[in-house]
């Protein structure tokens, strides 16, 4: 097994690993600057450095976005109520919490078990309406992160990064915003936004849910709106657990309730291990409605031969309005 480390002030931490056809097992080091004190208040800034503390990718920050969090594993309190309350469990309210959307390392991205095309929308050009996918972006909750100063002349390979970011004469951070990343920004606004996030544990399998709509295609005979999801399944657990099977509820605003089922997910049966605890894929959905929701289950299958079904925290999928065409980053 070859397997790349990250070297930080004695501290290895793993980035990549893939097998070799070689009979020869050996680890190569390499190291690529040093990390600096996480924030336990305030934010990041745009150009700040990062490790995915989960996926372990190298990244930086292009911009921070405030969502709310709906948590189903927090206790939930009345209004004026500093304890939780008995029988208060149904409702649950969003709590505001910082994300940030980062550009991944182009390097990590064939080593990660996440999806790095995971950033889709509906684009308006010319009056048609075609689909870009926005190559090694990811939304990352600010716990997430761990900053670090990088000691290599190039800190990250992503063709968008010499675009969007220059070197910062201060210095802190490193790098700073270019107007393309900021009319870039202001451009796609409505498509790149983060505004929900789901979470819900079952049997020690935490599942994150984050919607995001897509944009209308419309014809003579109906409208179709698009939203794309973002799925993060974490082992909490010291158990291996196998995902085995889907099984979606996906009601729309026009009165149809659809039911999906099958094996995996996106061709996929991942398994989460204490050393890859993690998995993270998008897939897409479309409703002839403006509006509808989805939920579900995973079945899960546990080392020990335990099955489970693993809840999924439902969403609501809501459409917006379109204030004008977007621009795809290659034609900033």
């Amino acid at each position: 097994m070859d397997v790349l480390f990250i070297c930080l002030r004695n501290q290895l931490l793993p980035i990549v690993s893939r097998a070799l056809t070689s009979r020869r097992s050996y680890v190569r080091l390499a190291e690529v600057g040093r990390l600096e004190q996480p924030k336990l208040s305030g934010k990041y800034e745009t150009g700040q450095l990062i490790l995915h503390r989960v996926f372990g990718y190298r990244g930086v920050v292009l911009f921070p976005w405030l969502a709310r969090v709906y948590d189903r594993d927090l206790p939930h309190h009345r209004d004026g109520d500093e304890e939780p309350s008995p029988g208060v469990g149904k409702e649950v309210r969003g709590r505001t919490h910082t994300f940030y959307q980062v550009l991944i390392d182009q390097r990590d991205c064939p080593y990660i078990r996440a999806q790095t095309e995971s950033v889709t929308f509906l684009g308006n050009q010319e009056s048609s309406r075609s689909l870009y996918a926005i190559p090694g972006l990811d939304y990352v909750a600010h716990e997430d992160i761990i900053p670090y100063v990088s000691a290599e002349k190039t800190p990250l390979n992503h063709e968008l990064f010499d675009k969007f970011l220059m070197p910062n004469p201060k210095g802190d951070p490193p790098f700073v915003a270019q107007e393309t990343l900021k009319a870039w920004q202001n451009k796609n606004h409505p498509w790149l936004e983060l505004s929900d996030v789901h979470k819900e544990t079952t049997e020690n399998i935490r599942v994150t849910v984050i919607p995001f709509y897509m944009g209308c295609r419309e014809s003579h005979a109906n409208s179709v709106y698009w939203w794309r999801y973002c799925i993060r399944l974490e082992n909490l657990g010291s158990l291996s657990v196998q995902l085995r099977e889907r099984h979606w509820r996906i009601f729309s605003l026009s009165g149809t309730l659809e039911t999906v089922r099958g094996r995996g997910v996106v061709g996929q049966e991942p398994a989460l291990t204490r050393t890859l605890p993690a998995f993270q894929y998008s897939s897409h959905v479309s409703l002839q409605a403006p509006s509808g929701h989805m939920w579900g289950t995973f079945r899960m299958e546990r080392e020990d031969g335990y099955t489970f079904d693993c809840r999924i925290p439902p969403f609501s999928l809501e459409s917006k309005p379109e204030g004008g065409p977007a621009t795809p980053p290659d034609t900033v």
